[in-house]
């Protein structure tokens, strides 16, 4: 994990996707990837994204302020979402993804251990339990870097 005060420091510098990359028990890898932009620390990192393509429903909400947050720190939220679901992570609604949960495998079938695990639920889908996990940043435009 490379940090939020890093990739704020370099994402503020142009234009970048954000593509993730999910990977299920059964070998199925799947990625969506958004145009976005991330606030500093002021904001709480707050993330706005806008769907650009991807080979799964999206489950985060768009062009919406989401907050980080983390157990000891909701935002500007009353969320308990990182209590409960473990990990920070840019909660809107508890139950629509969290990649930086617990690592749980699909031996743990109760609905609490799931919801503390690796997933990915788009609003009306089922939970997609995963066994791992990239979020990648590139510019939007790589000829600024030849």
């Amino acid at each position: 994990w490379l940090g939020l005060k890093k990739i704020y420091s370099i994402t503020k510098q142009g234009n970048y996707l954000l593509r993730i990359e999910l990977q299920d028990w059964r070998g199925n890898r799947r990625h969506i990837e958004y145009s976005f932009s991330l606030g500093g620390p002021s904001t709480n990192f707050t993330l706005q994204l806008s769907r650009m393509s991807g080979s799964i429903p999206n489950a985060l909400p768009e062009h919406e302020e989401l907050h980080f947050s983390t157990a000891d720190r909701t935002g500007d939220s009353d969320s308990n979402c990182p209590k409960n679901h473990l990990g920070g992570w840019w909660h809107s609604e508890c139950e629509e993804t969290n990649l930086n949960g617990k690592y749980v495998t699909p031996r743990s079938r109760g609905r609490l251990e799931r919801g503390k695990g690796l997933y990915w639920k788009p609003k009306k889908g089922r939970y997609y339990l995963l066994k791992s996990t990239k979020i990648m940043i590139h510019p939007t435009d790589l000829k600024s870097f030849d």
